[in-house]
């Protein structure tokens, strides 16, 4: 399926039916009293996370969506049928906000929530709302009201723990299918990776975390070299950064600290929240470094990035060092997860 990670809509809740004026008319009875009743409510729009799908591909090619009309009143009392709901399914991360505007409305974040994106009208008053000891015969109505109408942005952030960033090739997506369920394509060209892979890493019986694979960035992703930088919303929501780099290119002639430098660059120009997020260095491919050359060559690159934070040596096609890596990666988010979450209030007298 093709991955679609925003989409425009128009959704319309349905008008409120119309009120009714009617009167009784019945064989023996002289004076027949109103009995026109109200119309019903028009449909709701409604939106479900739903946890199956991780793409907006059906909502780029269907954009208009409308709920129906409620009923009219009638007579003999009776009132108008409620327009019937439609309920939107939209992936677990979605953002839905005001297209003209751009002010966020609502957000999809857990997996079922139900959101009201848009009210249907009220039915109006038949004639019946408005008898009274000096009005025995009304023959006011009320139409029903409109329903909402809104044009929608869906901006879709995938929901994970770590985000992988670095250059093409660097083995990103050998990395997650080493340490985890995804199974993304691997192959020995750029940009073999299209769209966002995610995968949940087992550390135990009840611990894991989730995982997303990145398209490939390079130097002037901003200015729309390879694949842009569009993809890095997807990171906005990660808890930590891991910045995968190929340690042994093919080209003699390419600096891996140069490309380091670079995805940094573009990442502080996208986002500056997302360049202060807490990002560990994954020197890649070190199978095909000499062992005796890997100590200086890693040495030699932390030094001349001038990188502070964390370092770590793998190889992800032979799985060495991955253990370690996924330790401390769980680690580190389990640690941020307990520091988000609220204070529980504990009466002093059990403390």
């Amino acid at each position: 399926m093709k991955f679609v990670d925003e989409a425009f809509i128009d959704i319309a809740a349905g008008d409120g039916g119309n009120g009714c004026v009617s009167f009784r008319h019945e064989k023996y009875k002289e004076f027949g009293g109103p009995n026109g009743g109200d119309g019903g409510r028009g449909g709701h729009v409604f939106a479900v996370a739903d946890p199956n799908l991780n793409t907006l591909v059906d909502f780029r090619y269907s954009r208009r969506h409308e709920a129906k009309r409620g009923q009219h009143g009638m007579g003999s009392d009776m009132f108008g049928a409620a327009g019937d709901d439609i309920t939107l399914k939209m992936p677990v991360g979605t953002i839905i906000s005001d297209a003209e505007t751009g002010e966020v409305l609502y957000e999809l974040l857990t997996p079922g929530e139900v959101i009201t994106i848009a009210k249907g009208g009220d039915g109006g008053f038949g004639n019946m709302r408005f008898k009274s000891a000096i009005n025995r015969a009304p023959r006011q109505k009320t139409p029903g009201w409109p329903g909402e109408k809104k044009s929608l942005k869906l901006e879709l952030k995938v929901l994970a723990d770590v985000g992988l960033l670095g250059m093409p090739n660097a083995g990103k997506s050998t990395f997650i299918s080493a340490v985890s369920n995804a199974r993304p394509r691997v192959a020995d060209y750029p940009f073999t990776t299209l769209h966002p892979n995610l995968g949940v890493v087992r550390v135990g019986p009840e611990q894991s975390f989730v995982v997303a694979d990145l398209p490939g960035l390079i130097e002037g992703a901003s200015e729309g070299a390879g694949l842009g930088h569009q993809f890095l919303r997807h990171l906005q929501r990660t808890r930590l950064l891991l910045h995968v780099v190929d340690l042994a290119p093919f080209d003699d002639n390419v600096d891996p600290v140069a490309q380091a430098k670079g995805i940094v660059g573009e990442l502080k120009k996208y986002d500056a929240g997302l360049y202060e997020k807490p990002r560990w260095l994954v020197l890649n491919k070190l199978d095909m470094i000499p062992v005796d050359e890997r100590a200086a060559r890693v040495k030699d690159f932390v030094k001349r990035l001038r990188f502070k934070g964390p370092v770590f040596e793998i190889s992800a096609l032979t799985r060495e060092g991955c253990e370690p890596l996924v330790q401390a990666v769980y680690a580190q988010v389990k640690a941020q997860q307990e520091a988000e979450q609220p204070p529980s209030e504990i009466d002093p007298r059990f403390s």
